[in-house]
């Protein structure tokens, strides 16, 4: 009875509160939801119709592949008629439309250039108060109803929202956006609720840079999951929100974080605009270490395009403006920038040079990850496992294949158990060298070893 169902696409609603099905969908296991509808006599091919995924795709979650991003879930729910309060995303439309945004796959029949234009003439409108390069900013969504708000709300409720926040991102850190993105986005839908509550003009003021913020956390904790869509919106909401409370580090933090992005993206001209207005925030703000922040990503950009002279010289900014900063007193999202990430950024920035421009960047890139990695506790595995990968990539440019091989197995090591998207691709131009060495043994293996732990 249920394939017949399922052939005119639904299912018996009885199969949801089986006893294996309900500890399968309350632990969002989507293999042992598959696996157990599959026993019932539905084919992939009918659960990928009902679900609008392929049937590759369904083959992959089969055979164990994690399903974690809230828009997928949401969406295998409502193919498969699973109430969704079942897998814990008991959101109505309007919260999922105002938190979330509309699902990157939504939104990708638009050209991923059309989409970053768009963005950054949103930031330049929230940067210098003119829709200086295009469209204003309420083409970013919707507004739906939105949950009624609490009456009033005082500092406390803030600072709840601040505290999240902070424990939030230091998962993140730890563990990968894959590991705690649902859980921001669901204190964001509580912390929105509060915009329309009263409140002096100090606490408003306050709760939307705390928004602000977690909005940009939603934004990189979906980015680092793949969710390029959801971050772009995540972040435009930032940064209006940034400006309401006449943030200024925060809207160049955030402007920093889209610009990783368009780099993530390969997209370095893209990029460079976004740090180059995060600049004008930073300037404003009148923090050195925020103008430190964006100097070492606009130096990245430039190394991405091979301009080693432009990337030295913004390095050496960095570090001028680094030295002059107030750490002790600077604020929490450009806090992160200590002596560490300054030696990171160094070897990041001349390990793209290494690869673009002249191999011998190395003999600076080498030194710089090495003090970087040395500094990283547990609590950073994302930040090391990159550091480890691009070390290793500059031992193999040197021709140093078994200690680059020996690097690259560490950073294997740090990155298990991370659930971030972007390990593969930081960790691609690794392989790439790996293989174009692939006469040695010891790097042939090497790239058998990446290619089981991706796959």
């Amino acid at each position: 009875m249920d394939a017949n169902d399922a052939k005119q696409g639904r299912i018996n609603p009885e199969l949801w509160e089986a006893p294996e099905m309900r500890d399968a969908l309350a632990a969002r296991n989507v293999s042992e939801v598959y696996r157990q509808l599959r026993k019932h006599g539905i084919s992939q091919r009918q659960i990928a119709a009902m679900t609008g995924q392929s049937q590759s795709e369904v083959s992959e979650i089969l055979k164990g592949r994690q399903v974690m991003a809230y828009d997928v879930l949401a969406r295998i729910s409502e193919g498969l008629g699973i109430p969704r309060g079942f897998m814990g995303l008991a959101y109505d439309e309007a919260t999922e439309i105002q938190v979330v945004g509309a699902a990157d796959e939504q939104q990708a029949e638009e050209d991923e250039s059309v989409k970053r234009r768009k963005f950054l003439a949103h930031a330049a409108q929230v940067t210098m108060g003119a829709a200086v390069f295009g469209p204003t900013s309420n083409a970013w969504a919707a507004s739906p109803a939105r949950t009624p708000a609490p009456g009033r709300i005082g500092m406390t409720d803030v600072r709840q929202v601040e505290a999240a926040t902070r424990a939030l991102r230091a998962l993140d850190y730890q563990y990968g956006g894959g590991f705690c993105r649902d859980a921001v986005v669901a204190q964001l839908s509580w912390g929105q609720q509060m915009l329309q509550a009263s409140g002096t003009e100090l606490v408003k003021s306050r709760l939307y840079v705390a928004l602000a913020d977690l909005h940009s956390l939603a934004g990189w904790t979906s980015f680092d999951i793949g969710l390029i869509d959801s971050a772009r919106g995540h972040f435009a909401n930032a940064l209006d929100l940034a400006k309401q409370g006449e943030n200024h580090p925060l809207v160049a933090n955030i402007l920093y974080r889209m610009g990783r992005v368009y780099l993530h993206q390969e997209a370095p001209n893209d990029a460079l605009k976004l740090f180059q207005l995060g600049q004008i925030a930073a300037q404003e703000s009148g923090s050195e270490l925020a103008v430190a922040v964006l100097c070492a990503n606009e130096a990245w950009a430039y190394a991405m395009m091979g301009n080693a002279e432009q990337a030295v010289k913004l390095l050496n900014r960095t570090r001028d403006e680094f030295s002059r900063a107030d750490l002790a007193n600077a604020e929490s999202w450009v806090r992160f920038f200590n002596e560490t990430d300054v030696y990171a950024m160094i070897g990041t920035v001349h390990t793209a040079l290494a690869q673009s421009a002249d191999n011998a960047h190395t003999r600076y890139a080498i030194p710089a990850l090495s003090k970087a990695i040395d500094s990283y506790g547990d609590d950073m595995a994302r930040s090391k496992t990159f550091n480890l990968s691009m070390l290793a990539t500059n031992h193999m440019i040197d021709g140093d294949i078994d200690h680059g091989v020996k690097v690259g197995g560490k950073a294997l090591d740090c990155a298990e158990g991370l659930k971030s998207a972007r390990v593969e691709q930081r960790m691609r131009p690794l392989k790439d060298e790996a293989v174009r060495r692939s006469n040695n043994a010891d790097a042939r293996d090497f790239v058998d070893r990446m290619n089981a732990f991706f796959a």
